[in-house]
């Protein structure tokens, strides 16, 4: 055992270190695709000359920044853009308001024996969850981050709960992907089935999966609200609970006529939009989605909102802002697209609204831009450094050389146990290539065909990829977006890890159990 928890950078370069020994005694080998991009044959296994890894070891971090450029980015954009919206204390104030909310919530009886703070941390999982099952929620879940942790030490809880409200939240949803278009959407169309066939048991999945993974989370806060100081964590959230002082919260504002002057910026640029797109769909997992006028109404529930916040205080209206970025990240998420260039974007534009509000000057709205960049930058460096196991693995020629052994001795066995083996497959590969989109192109295409010569369902197949791409993104390494959220949050990787590697267990047992049926019973799409 350690005398002393490792840094997380030692930990992941001694992983990349890891990989590259690894290049050394593995053969290198390849898949390749049918040359007519056919779904129903196999692909062949190649062997090709491996390429140890020696002193890229060292261009590891560089690589893997040119990798995870964009997650890195995001990350040093949000960090600045919230650091202005910090500064003006409107979260402080938004968060009191609400905990005095749910203190009055307790004087109803059904509600107090439930548990208020039961309640909300429910709701808000929930959301969360349905997001990462319909749209694939991931990188976003950076950015809310930073507003549910405060929230989460608030309400006498640790940063532990705070990440699991989001991240957990969203991981749980990815994992019974019941619509997610970036993983069963593309597994489902590599192995030529219907889109989003099989909706009912992978709803049933997602319901069974919550239940376990929620319920975790309240039986893990009830011990943290009683000793607060059992936390694994408790010492690193001295920095959350040193931000967030009521006296903050409680200091009267007024309302600047700069507060103004952005209020009209904003719902000016509003009503162009709404010029421009009248009309959008927002669009869920693959349907045909609801078309009707988002951005005008919006924009209408702006016009009010934030005329009412400016007439109480300009913290007031920073947290319209807030309020406002958060449902236009939903509708540009389901109706347009977009992705983590167009959200941090977009968090930029709030956090420089949330300065001219607070009657901030230019430079200093740019100086604590760079403050939240410098803050955050630790987080930033460590997503290009776990990058680097990737391109390490990648560049030596093994990964395919790693899923031809695990697949290989799965001819003789029966249909639990072959799926059974499918699911570990998956789940080891996501280890190392944690993107699912990524993961489906490179097994699908293998398994799928592969499935039909043991006689096993291509549901099935696509279900086990679905349970071995989601449960392992919570704890491992090489996840760009994990790790920007423990840095984000201020959670040492070690200690995360050893919090959440008795829910993993758990969940991967329960993803096999829910595999079982698939192969058993005949159940619809199946």
């Amino acid at each position: 055992m350690f005398k002393k928890v490792p840094h997380t950078y030692v930990i992941v370069f001694s992983l990349i270190v890891m990989a590259a020994v690894a290049t050394w005694f593995v053969p290198g080998g390849q898949y390749v695709a049918p040359e007519d991009g056919s779904t129903t044959s196999m692909v062949d296994f190649r062997e090709v000359e491996s390429q140890p890894q020696t002193w890229q070891i060292f261009s590891a971090l560089f690589e893997g920044f040119e990798k995870q450029a964009g997650i890195i980015v995001f990350i040093l954009m949000i960090g600045g853009a919230f650091w202005i919206l910090n500064d003006s204390k409107a979260i402080d104030m938004g968060i009191y308001s609400f905990l005095k909310f749910t203190r009055r919530l307790d004087k109803y009886k059904a509600i107090k024996l439930i548990g208020a703070n039961n309640l909300i941390i429910v709701m808000v999982m929930l959301m969360f969850s349905v997001f990462g099952a319909v749209f694939g929620m991931s990188e976003e879940t950076i950015a809310f981050v930073v507003i549910v942790v405060p929230l989460a030490i608030s309400m006498g809880y640790d940063s532990i709960m705070g990440v699991s409200m989001v991240f957990v939240a969203a991981g749980l949803g990815f994992a019974g992907a019941v619509l997610n278009p970036f993983t069963i959407g593309i597994a489902q169309g590599l192995a030529g089935l219907p889109l989003f066939s099989g909706f009912e048991y992978r709803l049933f999945s997602w319901v069974v999966i919550n239940l376990i993974g929620i319920g975790y989370i309240l039986w893990y806060g009830a011990r943290i609200k009683k000793d607060p100081k059992r936390s694994p964590v408790y010492e690193e959230d001295h920095h959350w609970r040193h931000e967030i002082t009521e006296s903050d919260a409680e200091t009267g504002h007024k309302t600047y006529t700069a507060s103004w002057v952005a209020y009209f910026l904003t719902l000016g640029a509003l009503i162009l939009f709404s010029i421009y797109w009248p009309v959008s769909t927002l669009t869920i997992g693959g349907g045909d989605g609801i078309t009707t006028f988002f951005i005008p109404g919006l924009t209408a529930l702006f016009a009010i909102t934030g005329y009412l916040a400016l007439r109480k205080s300009s913290p007031a209206f920073v947290l319209v802002i807030l309020g406002f970025t958060i449902l236009f990240l939903i509708v540009g998420v389901m109706g347009f697209g977009w992705y983590i260039m167009e959200i941090a974007t977009l968090f930029f534009a709030m956090g420089i609204l949330a300065g001219i509000a607070m009657n901030k000057s230019a430079d200093e709205i740019t100086h604590l831009f760079l403050e939240g960049a410098k803050d955050i930058m630790s987080a930033a460096l460590i997503v290009g450094l776990a990058g680097g196991i990737i391109v390490i693995l990648e560049n030596g020629n093994i990964v395919h050389t790693i899923l031809h052994a695990m697949a290989g001795g799965m001819q003789e066995m029966g249909n639990v146990a072959s799926v059974g083996i499918m699911y570990v497959i998956q789940t080891v590969i996501n280890i190392v290539i944690p993107s699912g989109s990524a993961k489906a192109a490179l097994t699908i295409p293998i398994m799928a065909p592969f499935s039909d010569l043991i006689g096993l369902s291509r549901q099935a197949t696509v279900m086990a990829f679905q349970f071995g791409d989601g449960f392992t993104n919570l704890i491992t390494p090489t996840s760009g977006v994990l790790i920007g959220v423990l840095g984000v949050a201020r959670i040492p990787y070690v200690k995360w890890a050893r919090w959440i590697a008795p829910l993993i267990a758990i969940l991967i047992i329960t993803g096999f159990l829910l595999l079982i049926p698939t192969v058993t019973m005949n159940l619809n799409g199946f």
